[in-house]
């Protein structure tokens, strides 16, 4: 990839916010027992929050905007984010309302386990301007945990011609509206195959095809799968994008460090295939090191790791 231009393009990315806090530990307790943690660190968390991290700490201006509470919990994580540079000035403090928190235990594997307490008051929550969140920004990346607050944005985006990242991370309908509004809609594995009901990835994404195709919408299909490669779909043909080999030492966040990095490159100008790599090696580099998405690593570790594999 070429070095960032003299603006940095804006990238604004809105959804869900989480706390979370991360347990490093060599195996995952049994139930009944008691374990030491080597290492623990408390971050901020979710999709569209961890994308925009990735996107401050790849070149990009980063915003973050989604409903936060007044809680504790809301205070912390709008405190962290503004710590890694991140503009939350979009988010919406719902009075009386909670971000979700999360318990994450890390083993030597790099890989997690999970328990989230969800926030509350926040579902029905809409942005107060939309129009407003998008006037200057390059492009936008959502995620589908609170549709009631970033369709507006999406649809705001549209009109406007600004590329919209749908991080199609939770399981829904072939039919969800939000599909509409995307230019680039990127699976999850695990959102696909619940979503579709198919366990081949390339055919879930060809019904997903035919189904954008029927209600005549059109996006760039897109799905990660961990480890594995990444597959799309380039005029209805399964495509193949291999991803970089790695010793993970934890896995948290680089899905989300993927669109960061994907969004990122397309507001740089970059093609699909080029964004996806460099998206890659930004989550292959933020699986090397423990800590969630405070492992999100800077523009020329990823810069630096691409010239040694080029495509």
């Amino acid at each position: 990839m070429n070095s960032p231009s003299a603006r940095q393009p804006i990238v604004l990315c809105a959804g869900i916010a989480v706390e979370d806090f991360l347990f490093k530990v060599d195996a995952f307790p049994a139930p009944g027992t008691k374990m030491r943690a080597s290492d623990l660190v408390a971050t901020t968390g979710g999709c569209a929050a961890n994308a925009a991290v990735a996107v401050a700490r790849l070149g990009g201006r980063a915003r973050f905007s989604g409903p936060v509470g007044t809680d504790d919990a809301s205070r912390r994580f709008l405190d962290a984010l503004a710590k890694t540079g991140v503009d939350a000035s979009g988010v919406l403090a719902v009075e009386g309302g909670s971000i979700s928190v999360s318990g994450i235990f890390i083993d030597r594997t790099g890989e997690k386990m999970v328990s989230t307490m969800h926030g509350r008051g926040l579902d029905n929550a809409t942005p107060p301007d939309a129009q407003a969140l998008v006037a200057d920004i390059d492009v936008l990346l959502v995620d589908n945990r609170f549709p009631a607050f970033v369709t507006p944005i999406c649809r705001a985006a549209a009109a406007r011609g600004i590329p919209v990242v749908l991080d199609v991370d939770k399981a829904t309908r072939l039919d969800d509206p939000l599909f509409a509004t995307a230019s680039h809609l990127i699976f999850s594995s695990e959102a696909l195959v619940a979503s579709v009901g198919a366990a081949d990835l390339g055919a879930a994404l060809a019904r997903v095809a035919v189904q954008l195709s029927a209600t005549n919408a059109r996006g760039f299909l897109a799905v990660t799968n961990g480890p594995d490669d990444v597959l799309w779909l380039d005029h209805g043909v399964v495509r193949r994008l291999p991803v970089f080999k790695i010793e993970a030492i934890d896995t948290l966040g680089a899905g989300d460090t993927f669109h960061g990095g994907f969004a990122l490159a397309l507001a740089e100008g970059r093609e699909e295939v080029a964004a996806m790599r460099f998206g890659a090696a930004a989550a292959a580099l933020k699986c090397t090191r423990f800590g969630g998405v405070s492992g999100t690593p800077g523009r020329k570790e990823v810069d630096t790791l691409l010239a040694e594999h080029p495509a």
